[in-house]
């Protein structure tokens, strides 16, 4: 389905003239079944049945009305088993889930030492399954550490650097809204991307100057300019003439009603 089409189905589902089609899930289905067919043979079984469960528990927490776990998810775990699959016969010459060993899956996790956590997660929740299924009788992840520290490690800017940036974002008409906007919410509310990218108009209280930020439990007040910023994001949304009904519409998203892209 072309982008036309997409937006042609968003229309007509939005307005009651048209059922929804199974687009992404056919779309997600052909992605897992292309990383189920990359495992070698011998190890493909216990993979494609570990990919069937967690099926299961993503259709039963659908109708449960709790929180599934997202395609992009468990075509991620399927890519690291994948990976590990290949690994197993390449370097460690083994060819059943059974004759794996703490130093295997060790050996592994330092190919890609920042994935290490990551990894280590899919690698227990597979392991669990396959002890339960009875396909091996120890897991191999038992005992082992994603070895990262907690807490912010990435870089900070010093005072001087926020100064200037908040200097430009609010007083530079070059600067494009969109970046003004996630930068100021970022500097001076700690919001992330992901929570600026999901705002919706109805998260705009003009009444109380305050936003609705992702999962928090009460709304945030904005100063003075972080509002004058968001004003002139909502400008720049109206020259779109867009039903969209997030703040941020981009050339890519006006047309349909998804939140812009993480570019």
């Amino acid at each position: 389905m072309g982008s036309f089409a997409r937006v042609l189905e968003d229309f007509f589902t939005r307005h009651g003239l048209a059922l929804p089609t199974d687009q992404s899930e056919r779309l997600a289905a052909g992605r897992r079944r292309r990383r189920l067919d990359a495992v070698p043979d011998p190890l493909r079984l216990a993979v494609t049945a570990f990919d069937a469960s967690r099926m299961r528990a993503q259709e039963r927490a659908r109708r449960a009305g709790t929180r599934p776990r997202s395609n992009h998810t468990l075509e991620t775990a399927l890519a690291i088993l994948r990976d590990l699959a290949h690994f197993l016969i390449a370097e460690r010459g083994k060819d059943g889930w059974e004759l794996v060993d703490v130093h295997d899956i060790e050996a592994f996790l330092n190919t890609l030492p920042r994935a290490r956590k990551r990894r280590l997660t899919v690698l227990r929740q597979f392991f669990r399954f396959a002890r339960a299924q009875h396909l091996v009788l120890v897991d191999p992840t038992r005992g082992l550490t994603g070895g990262e520290a907690r807490g912010f490690r990435g870089v900070t800017l010093t005072l001087d650097q926020q100064r200037g940036l908040f200097r430009r974002w609010t007083t530079d008409e070059t600067v494009h809204p969109h970046a003004a906007l996630v930068g100021m919410l970022a500097l001076l509310h700690g919001a992330s991307s992901t929570e600026t990218r999901l705002l919706q108009i109805d998260d705009v209280d003009d009444t109380t100057q305050s936003l609705r930020l992702g999962k928090r439990p009460r709304p945030v007040p904005m100063d003075p300019a972080s509002w004058t910023v968001l004003q002139r994001c909502l400008a720049h949304r109206e020259s779109w003439r867009t039903d969209n009904p997030h703040v941020m519409v981009t050339k890519g998203t006006k047309a349909g009603r998804s939140p812009a892209s993480t570019a």
